[in-house]
């Protein structure tokens, strides 16, 4: 990963603890290096920490060293890492005896004056709240029920969209479309430039589609494992 990718990285990491008001990420500390990563606590079962890597492709040696702390991790702690070369990451993960979680996540960026609006079809009713720089945007149905729904958070000039996702029983009709534009706009009203994402597989087409741009491939591990369940 490049000194741009690394930045891009920290830009999303600023955003994504806002929008889920998580405490602000601390440097990862190492005997060689505190440029390696940085720390957010997340305290979710089975994700009580996760590590996300700066320095990746640029220097091979950093992943080894904050594969080696999530493996010594005292609690469930993942490993995020943004990498233009995520064969050679997954490989060095996975000689840490770390689990390899996800295989094809994408760090993205968009120009949110330029992305598509597009309003929600008939019986879906938006709603919109923005409490601060953080705006969720909720579609429902006829029955009062969320459809569909999703969050962004303003860090300067800066939009992170973050969970958003459709009800199963709603998908193929363009909600995924319609939150994406009202979160754009909620976003570019407050003074956002760049939208940036991490998407998961079934976003990609998605994104991509709305004008988003792949920076990176995101490899997700995770860690300690328990030998016996190897």
């Amino acid at each position: 990963m490049t000194k741009i990718e690394s930045e891009l990285m920290r830009r999303w990491l600023n955003g994504w603890t806002l929008a889920r008001s998580l405490p602000e990420a601390e440097a990862v500390e190492s005997a060689e290096s505190a440029g390696d990563g940085l720390r957010s606590r997340c305290d979710q079962p089975g994700r009580e920490v996760e590590v996300f890597a700066l320095r990746a492709d640029e220097d091979p040696a950093s992943l080894a060293r904050l594969a080696a702390v999530v493996a010594a991790a005292g609690q469930t702690t993942w490993l995020t890492v943004p990498t233009l070369r995520p064969g050679s990451v997954e490989a060095a993960v996975n000689a840490a005896g770390l689990e390899l979680l996800h295989r094809s996540e994408w760090l993205m960026t968009a120009d949110l004056a330029e992305h598509p609006r597009h309003a929600p079809a008939a019986p879906y009713e938006r709603e919109v709240r923005t409490e601060g720089p953080v705006t969720v945007v909720s579609l429902h149905d006829s029955s009062g029920e969320v459809a569909a729904r999703g969050t962004i958070a303003v860090v300067g000039a800066d939009a992170v969209a973050d969970r958003v996702e459709t009800d199963p029983a709603h998908r193929r009709r363009g909600l995924g479309r319609a939150v994406m534009g009202l979160l754009a706009e909620a976003a570019a009203a407050q003074g956002a430039r760049t939208g940036l994402l991490i998407a998961s597989a079934e976003g990609q087409r998605l994104y991509s589609s709305l004008g988003w741009r792949r920076e990176a491939d995101v490899v997700i591990a995770r860690g300690p494992v328990d030998p016996s369940s190897r």
